[in-house]
């Protein structure tokens, strides 16, 4: 089987297995050049990504409200595979379950105890009205705006154009009908990577969290031994639901993933200061749309400082690393609606709740240290694994909420990384949409590997510069896919005859 395979799968599991063996075995060198990469990158092109993910979220809103809103991902009969709930767990799983959960209540406390301006004082009720301000810009449209641009391009290709399901096919109107291989090869090569890096980073931050749960509610050391056998058993559990295949495994667990964690998030919502939370969510809401443009390209050249390079420009080359999987993902299970129904339900959907879900953790934890007495945001800025255990043991019935947030954690981790090997083995194998399940195994252990060697050799600043290092050349592909996109539904034969549509 392995023999049939181009060179989209043999460079880029190359290219990654090199990097795990450099890894390994200079993990110093390794951490070193990972972090001047992250520096120069950060410092000499945060203002392309702030310019792109914001022309990505008007182009979004464009094409939903538009009249190419009613085209449909795939042919004028087609109507949705999956139920609505189940749609929208699929979405929430491979989109940002994992790092959620991760930055729920880490967060608005690092914010809370580091405000992102200077004249804002620490720990101070101001600092907690612009910590969650900032909590809900970076998890709301703009993170998603990237994954629905991606998603879109992939969906409208491949079952409204009968094409493959490449990152190289969007842009098709652009490259042309010849195959071009020089061109579309390393497009495609280039997305294989980003995907590794970007679920590497989310696999990384669910093993940290893992384990600063277990050392929290257990006290099971926090060291490299222990997330090295927290790897090994998520590598193992995934790889089993990987050969389940997507309609059990993926379908099964996306559907236990948002239930458990609405059922979790409602009982900490009723258990904590309710009012408070419904509160902080209103004023939270007003403040991200009121502050929306001002958020979204704000730098920092004449006062200096890394925060914004550290968190908003993170966060925008995470999502663009992770886009290629997610987006592919969220295609595959968006056969049959229509573009303007895709848009709202991946741009805003995920959103609300990703942004309730901070209201309602964050919003307990700064309630808990504002007028409570405790130090959690302290706690978290010592150790930012622990920011979601030590809020919950603040609550009724602590060790049992802490530990159904660990098992929360691991299912997400199981869901992403086996949506993330269909997707690699799709994206290696030609566009097909049974990938063998060989290739998924290989990608499977390949992305475990790369996640072991990043926390190994810099811990969480190892995970996020390769987030950004991968995705500074695919916003440029993302940027060509829009306008790929774009020509391609302008020239829609029913919008020709009918502009009205």
């Amino acid at each position: 089987m392995l023999r049939k395979l181009d060179i989209v799968f043999w460079f880029s599991a190359i290219v990654v297995a090199v990097l795990v063996v450099i890894g390994a075995f200079a993990p110093d060198a390794f951490g070193a050049a990972a972090t001047r990469l992250f520096d120069f990158t950060t410092y000499a092109f945060g203002w392309f990504y702030l310019l792109s993910v914001l022309f990505f979220v008007l182009f979004c809103i464009f094409l939903a409200l538009s009249r190419y809103g009613k085209i449909r991902l795939g042919s004028d009969e087609d109507r949705p595979e999956y139920p609505l709930f189940t749609w929208i767990g699929m979405l929430f799983s491979a989109g940002f379950g994992i790092g959620l959960v991760f930055y729920g209540v880490a967060e608005p406390m690092s914010h809370f105890y580091t405000p992102p301006r200077e004249t804002v004082d620490a720990l101070s009720d101001q600092a907690a009205r612009t910590a969650m301000q900032y909590s809900f810009f970076h998890w709301g449209v703009s993170q998603w705006s990237v994954f629905t641009i991606v998603g879109l391009a992939i969906g409208y290709f491949q079952f409204r154009k009968k094409e493959d399901g490449l990152i190289s096919t969007t842009l098709k109107p652009i490259i042309g009908d010849k195959k071009r291989e020089y061109i579309r090869k390393p497009i495609d090569i280039l997305a294989v990577i980003a995907t590794v890096m970007g679920v590497a980073t989310s696999l990384g931050l669910g093993i940290l969290q893992i384990n600063g749960g277990l050392d929290a509610v257990f006290g099971i050391p926090n060291n490299a031994f222990t997330q090295l056998i927290v790897i090994f058993i998520i590598l193992v559990l995934y790889l089993s639901s990987t050969i389940s295949g997507i309609d059990r495994g993926i379908k099964y667990l996306s559907n236990f993933n948002l239930a458990f964690a609405l059922i979790i998030m409602v009982f900490v919502f009723f258990t904590g200061p309710t009012v408070f939370i419904l509160n902080t969510f209103t004023l939270g809401i007003g403040d991200y749309i009121s502050n929306f443009i001002n958020t979204s390209l704000r730098l920092t050249p004449y006062e200096g400082g890394t925060w914004v390079r550290d968190w908003t420009i993170f966060y925008w080359a995470w999502a663009t690393a992770w886009s290629p999987f997610v987006g592919a993902f969220i295609a595959r299970v968006s056969r049959g609606r229509t573009i303007r129904e895709f848009v709202f339900g991946v741009l805003i959907v995920p959103p609300v709740i990703a942004l309730f879900w901070i209201a309602v953790f964050g919003g307990t934890a700064l309630h808990l240290d504002l007028f409570g007495g405790t130090t959690i945001a302290q706690a978290v800025d010592a150790d930012i694994t622990s920011a979601l255990f030590v809020t919950l043991a603040e609550l009724p019935f602590s060790l049992l909420l802490s530990g159904l947030s660990i098992l929360l954690i691991i299912t997400f981790l199981i869901t992403s990384a086996d949506s993330a090997t269909y997707i690699l083995g799709t994206m290696t194998s030609g566009g097909s949409l049974n990938p063998p399940l060989l290739l998924r195994v290989i990608w499977g252990t390949l992305m475990a590997a790369i996640a072991a060697v990043l926390l190994m050799a810099s811990g969480l600043e190892g995970l996020q510069t390769a987030s950004l290092v991968s995705a500074l050349p695919f916003t440029v592909i993302l940027i060509a896919i829009c306008y790929s996109l774009f020509r391609s539904v302008k020239s829609e034969p029913g919008l020709k005859r009918n502009r009205k549509i």
